[in-house]
């Protein structure tokens, strides 16, 4: 729409229309200083992260047990650490803290250069040992984590998009195409929000600056809200049944 708009502004500076038929926004209300703001054409849509279900999680990590050591570290890592595609493919060997199964992020490789340090777990941990190893066969260097082992990049550091196409792959046979390397990041940042994580502290592990990134991110779904209702509803529920129950047994008691 930009560039449509500014080449009828020019039409105009030269005298050849009399007017933009390209507008620029609406007014709005709103908390801005003026008291409202400038609306686009074309409405902003904010839809919810997609997040796999617990079968369809369970289909990717079956096909993924078929995968070879580092395709299975590297997803295990992805989800662990909730790292977003280029902070996993630019890990170093000397980023890893296997004493305390921990991992740091580069500032440098971070969407907002904010170096963060994760952990990982126990599993991870011994795919990682085991992946170390194998890494040892291909290339004895400091350097790149996860390397290519295909004859024509063998020994280089693993790009973007291989790793993207593994998980495309690895998605198609588990029958989830919407699975893609950024879901394992949404889906951790969840989980810690249904294990009761506070904001800040996953704001903290997703190395983001503010908690209003955090909260695109965490996608609680209908299920999970559903749940949370049903038990709080029970609780209030039980609580009013009792005091109508307290004022029958007191009547009974009464003799009446």
């Amino acid at each position: 729409m930009v560039p449509v708009r500014l080449y009828y502004d020019h039409l105009m500076e030269e005298g050849l229309r009399e007017s933009n038929p390209v507008g620029r926004g609406r007014y709005t209300p709103g908390r801005l200083r003026a008291g409202g703001h400038q609306r686009g054409l074309v409405q902003r849509v904010t839809k919810l992260p997609w997040i796999p279900t617990e079968q369809q999680w369970r289909d990717v990590l079956t096909v993924a047990a078929g995968e070879s050591i580092r395709n299975r570290v590297m997803l295990a890592l992805a989800y662990d650490a909730a790292l977003r595609r280029e902070e996993l493919c630019s890990l170093r060997t000397d980023d890893l803290d296997p004493a305390h199964r921990t991992v740091r992020v580069r500032a440098e490789t971070t969407k907002n250069r904010l170096e963060r340090v994760v952990p990982y777990s126990a599993p991870t941990g011994v795919l990682l040992s085991l992946y170390l190893r194998h890494r040892a066969t291909i290339s004895r260097a400091r350097g790149p984590l996860f390397l290519s082992e295909s004859r024509r990049n063998r020994a280089e550091s693993l790009t973007l998009w291989t790793w993207s196409k593994v998980i495309r792959r690895i998605a198609l046979a588990a029958e989830v195409p919407r699975f893609s390397t950024h879901t394992t990041r949404h889906l951790c940042l969840t989980d810690l929000a249904r294990m009761g994580w506070e904001l800040h502290a996953i704001a903290t592990f997703a190395g983001h600056r503010h908690t209003d990134s955090t909260l695109r991110y965490i996608h609680l779904s209908g299920r999970d809200l559903a749940d949370k209702l049903n038990r709080s509803m029970e609780h209030i529920h039980a609580w009013r049944v009792a005091m109508l129950a307290g004022t029958d047994i007191a009547a009974a008691g009464d003799g009446r």
